[in-house]
């Protein structure tokens, strides 16, 4: 699925072309720039750190990778607007005095381009 802005660069014939191809269109709703830059923010992220750290073999490979990246993005990757937290999350975690690296699991993702740390259970 495409999502595009309002812009006259995307007209029917773009529509229909993409279309041809078996690609749904989505355009953005009229007056809402802020739906616009969410957006672009996001494509520039996950081109930034994961795609361009990436030979493409096709669209089955890109569509693990940007799967991959999205479910990291949503549930580990921190947010400085959360306070360096994850979007999704239950709770906040306890605060942790100090741990031992034996106390630390580590967990990778995006075939192993990015890593997460998680204490471990006792």
């Amino acid at each position: 699925m495409i999502i595009h802005d309002r812009d006259v660069k995307f007209t029917k014939d773009f529509a229909a072309t993409v279309q041809k191809a078996g690609v749904k269109t989505n355009a953005l709703p009229k007056c809402s720039p802020n739906l616009n830059g969410r957006c672009e923010r996001f494509i520039e992220t996950i081109k930034l750190e994961c795609l361009a750290k990436f030979i493409i073999y096709g669209k089955r490979h890109l569509d693990h990778l940007t799967t991959e990246f999205s479910t990291y993005y949503n549930t580990r990757r921190s947010h400085m607007e959360r306070g360096h937290l994850p979007p999704v999350r239950a709770c906040d975690p306890e605060e942790v005095a100090s741990l031992k690296l034996s106390d630390v699991a580590v967990t990778t993702h995006v075939g192993g381009l990015v890593k997460s740390f998680e204490r471990r259970a006792a």
